[in-house]
This record gives structure tokens, sequence and C-alpha cells, in this order.
């Protein structure tokens, strides 16, 4: 049986966006499996601040890439972020915006609920 994958918060995984399409399995959610390396588990609202930071680490995410239908990203854009960049971003002074009822549990390993909570945007 297949169960529900659980939220920061102890509920139920919600959406993260749909347009455009995000997550480590393209289905607009923050899920993560054995071949998610990057724990593509944080819901996050892209700024311009955070788009510049992960540019300059080597992760354009704002440049549109057609060949893997890729749109491009703007702010005011959620987005599934890998556990870590986010982490890196919220060090660096620069973390985006977090939906904590779309991001998954998984997170907890990475960065804990109080940093979470101080970032969220749907507190």
């Amino acid at each position: 049986m297949v169960t529900e994958a659980t939220n920061v918060l102890g509920g139920k995984l919600e959406n993260c966006c749909t347009s455009p399409m995000t997550g480590y399995y393209r289905d607009g959610k923050c899920n993560t499996g054995g071949g998610d390396f990057g724990a593509h588990t944080v819901c996050a609202q892209l700024t311009e601040e955070f788009l510049q930071f992960t540019k300059s680490n080597r992760n354009d995410l704002s440049t549109p890439v057609p060949e893997f239908n890729f749109p491009g990203l703007k702010p005011g854009d959620c987005w599934c972020l890998c556990a870590s960049r986010w982490k890196e971003a919220m060090d660096a002074g620069v973390a985006p915006p977090v939906l904590l009822a779309a991001t998954h549990a998984l997170t907890l390993e990475y960065v804990s609920l109080d940093e979470l909570k101080q970032h969220a945007a749907d507190l």
C-alpha cells in the first residue's frame, strides 16, 4: 500500500505549483523518492534575490531551456527547490518564502521546522 506523503507540519503534502509544473516527478508536488538525489522537497515562492543567488551558484533557474520543456522561472513563481540549496540561501540571507503545507517532511533532515517557519508564506 502506498502511503500519502506528509508535509513538515505533519499533514498531507499539498500541491506546490502546476503552472509552471514543478516537482521532481513534475506532478505539482514536492514529492521525493530514490532517484531524487537533490531532495527537491522545499516548496518556495521565488524572489529575484534568490534567483540571482542560485544563478551565481551555477544553477540558473530563470533562463528557459526549451529542449527540457523548462519555461524559466520568475519572481512569484512557486517551485520545488533542493533542500540543501534552500538552506544555502537561508545561510546567505536570501531564502525565498516557503509554503509549509506543500514542503515535504524529508526537508526536516536539512533544516529545522523553526527555520522554515521563520520564512513561511502560509502561516
